[in-house]
């Protein structure tokens, strides 16, 4: 028995072994590019790592490489809350644009610096670690919520499996594929019949949505790192960078400083010469302030952070003919012009709409149907019309003529003067029924499965639903009137009517689609009132006091629920046993409700995870960096500059102990 015991222990240790001189290995190769062994040697010593834990499947190690090869066949992807809100970036398209943005931080903060990233044309993801271990791989998803990939992104190489600090951390970074490897992908897929893909990201997205882990193992993504989601225990950008470093993961190297704006412009017109000559895409410059204190004074809108601005590359322009221009009316009667046009390719994909955006824009750029005109995707996404080619203008062209009436109900339309948009304002018009009710059932609001834009149609128009409180009142009888809905989808779609009676109340609030609330506003509105009866009673100045949200919102919130419409909508909703509570965690009233709380040094009972979660159940607000906005510290052992700094600034410390006492 003895010998036995000595034997497995002779084991163990040459398992971990291996696994931690292939890991390391393996971190020489792919983050270091500085590969200390042969391929022969280090396929060697996997073999017979493999071999070793297939005899002992029990000593398999978390860390091992050998989760790395796929054969792992997945069911599905679940949903992954965020503990912390991925915020996505604001976009730029010119030095002007950019101008604006850096004069905006320059009125806040005296002397700021700033570091420049290129911007990665990938897929975002967020990782956690655990004492140093991966558990969770994330997408970005709505910033909210996301998917669980983990099994995925430990298929990618340069991920490690574990840190070479045994540490809590959440970070966020973007999956690409490299031009090589993308090359080889599509070339083995016109060997097998299949369609290439367009271009690397899509490549990137389809390989991480993969179920068969085998594929993504082959497939050959790669990963840079550059922001911490947790509370960061660094003070600038280039600090974090740099520790990421440490930590072993892959950070980009190419970044630089920069004091003003000719500075970042410079490392702008670097980064489009380098651009055709790197072996990844880039589709950008990601331009952040460096200090991660001033980070904090800027803070955030509800959709973006206020110290950070991506600059996007010109989009890649194609050459079409304007045929026709429809006029649609929107959710909030908003009449948008969108022009039909001779198709073109335009950024790998076949285009033969663009939308005019509002009747100042075609009047600027003098647009009319059969001028000859420069198409371009913003974001690379919405193709829009850039420019008129007036020198290819056929003789004769008359001016576009714009509507003086609703294209759905007839009505007087109404071009206001701090509006660029004509509007209709009959509350009773068709299409703006129609529009609120798509937009209410839709993913992101109540999320009716099979209530789609084709079925809403048919029912409006069939006069079963007038408003989105009709849609509790429908039956599967009524449904099966409709063309194209069988009784299995009728079920469905009665089945999903009843569940959504029991959502958030912030899907319900965005729901209704009050003018300038999105999700996240809707969601902050939320955590806040905890209630949709509540908000509705709320005063503008009791809503300007949420962080991120300001007097617009307000305004637009309290004038909303102030019309007689909204008031009867409320009570028909309510009857018909829609949720109106907020089932998300509360902001209740703490004794630090209210407060910014800084963690750091080194907590000996609780972990840093922990700690912040008790601190938000006392209302607070937990931040990793300490500024004037700072109201408090907890300090651990061997906390550093964010304790000097916070006694330089006069901030109330407490210790660990402090914390646990409450």
């Amino acid at each position: 028995m003895f010998c036995v015991k000595i034997g497995a222990m002779n084991i163990e240790s040459k398992i971990k072994e291996l696994t931690e001189k292939l890991n390391q290995y393996a971190y020489e190769y792919y983050t270091l590019d500085e590969p200390s062994v042969e391929d022969s040697e280090y396929d060697r010593l996997y073999q017979e790592l493999v071999k070793l834990e297939a005899e002992n499947p029990q000593l398999t190690r978390a860390d091992s490489p050998t989760h790395r090869t796929g054969g792992v066949i997945l069911d599905g992807f679940v949903k992954f809350r965020h503990p912390y809100n991925l915020y996505s970036l604001g976009d730029v398209f010119s030095r002007e644009e950019l101008a604006v943005w850096e004069e905006r931080v320059r009125k806040e903060i005296a002397n700021p610096e700033y570091i420049c990233e290129l911007k990665i044309d990938g897929l975002s993801l967020s990782l956690y670690y655990e004492n140093g271990l991966l558990v969770t791989a994330a997408t970005r998803g709505d910033g909210t919520t996301g998917e669980n990939i983990t099994e995925n992104v430990k298929r990618i190489k340069d991920v490690p499996l574990k840190l070479k600090e045994a540490i809590d951390i959440v970070v966020r970074g973007e999956a690409y594929l490299p031009r090589k490897n993308f090359a080889k992908l599509n070339k083995e897929r016109e060997l097998e019949g299949a369609a290439p893909f367009a271009n690397p990201r899509n490549a990137a997205a389809g390989t991480l949505r993969q179920l068969d882990t085998k594929i993504v193992a082959k497939r050959g993504l790669a990963t840079f790192l550059y922001q911490e989601a947790s509370p960061a225990t660094n003070d600038t950008q280039e600090e974090v960078l740099e520790y990421f470093e440490e930590l072993g993961f892959q950070v980009n190297p190419e970044r630089k400083f920069a004091r003003n704006m000719d500075e970042i412009w410079e490392f702008i017109e670097e980064a489009t010469r380098l651009r055709d000559e790197l072996p990844y895409d880039i589709d950008g410059v990601v331009v952040k302030v460096n200090n991660l204190a001033e980070q904090e004074e800027l803070g955030f809108t509800v959709k973006a952070p206020r110290w950070a601005i991506a600059y996007k590359f010109p989009a890649e322009q194609a050459e079409t003919e304007i045929l026709s221009v429809d006029w649609t009316v929107g959710r909030t009667g908003v009449v948008t012009p969108t022009a039909n046009m001779t198709p073109v390719l335009l950024a790998q994909t076949t285009v033969a709409r663009a939308t005019l955006h509002n009747v100042d824009y075609i009047e600027e750029k003098d647009i009319r149907i059969g001028d000859h005109v420069l198409i371009y995707k913003a974001g690379d996404i919405i193709p829009k019309v850039g420019k008129v080619l007036l020198d290819k203008r056929p003789e004769g062209l008359e001016g576009l003529e714009i509507p003086t009436k609703c294209p759905e109900c007839g009505s007087e339309l109404i071009h206001f003067e701090d509006e660029v948009a004509l509007r209709c304002v009959n509350p009773l018009c068709p299409a703006q029924i129609r529009e609120k009710l798509i937009h209410f059932a839709s993913r992101d609001a109540m999320n009716i499965v099979g209530l789609g834009p084709s079925v809403i149609s048919q029912l409006f128009d069939k006069k079963l639903v007038a408003d989105v409180a009709d849609l509790y009142q429908l039956t599967i009888e009524d449904l099966l009137t409709l063309d194209k809905v069988k009784e299995t989808l009728a079920q469905k779609i009665v089945s999903a009517i009843a569940q959504s009676r029991e959502n958030s109340a912030e899907k319900l609030l965005f729901g209704l689609g009050i003018r300038h609330v999105g999700g996240k506003a809707a969601k902050l509105l939320l955590e806040r009132f905890a209630n949709l009866r509540a908000l509705s009673k709320a005063t503008e100045e009791e809503i300007s006091e949420i962080p991120s949200l300001g007097g617009v919102i307000a305004t637009a919130v309290v004038s909303y629920f102030e019309t007689d419409g909204a008031k009867i909508l409320l009570d028909e909703l309510e009857n018909a046993g829609l949720n109106f509570d907020y089932l998300g965690a509360v902001n209740v009233e703490g004794i630090l409700s209210g407060k910014t709380v800084v963690l750091t040094g080194k907590l000996t009972t609780l972990k840093r995870s922990e700690a912040k979660e008790k601190l938000e159940a006392l209302g607070a607000n937990v931040s990793g960096s300490v500024s004037k906005k700072t109201d408090l510290v907890v300090a651990g052992e061997e906390a550093g500059s964010k304790l000097t700094k916070a006694q330089d600034l006069g901030i109330e410390i407490w210790s660990e102990q402090d914390l646990l006492d409450l």
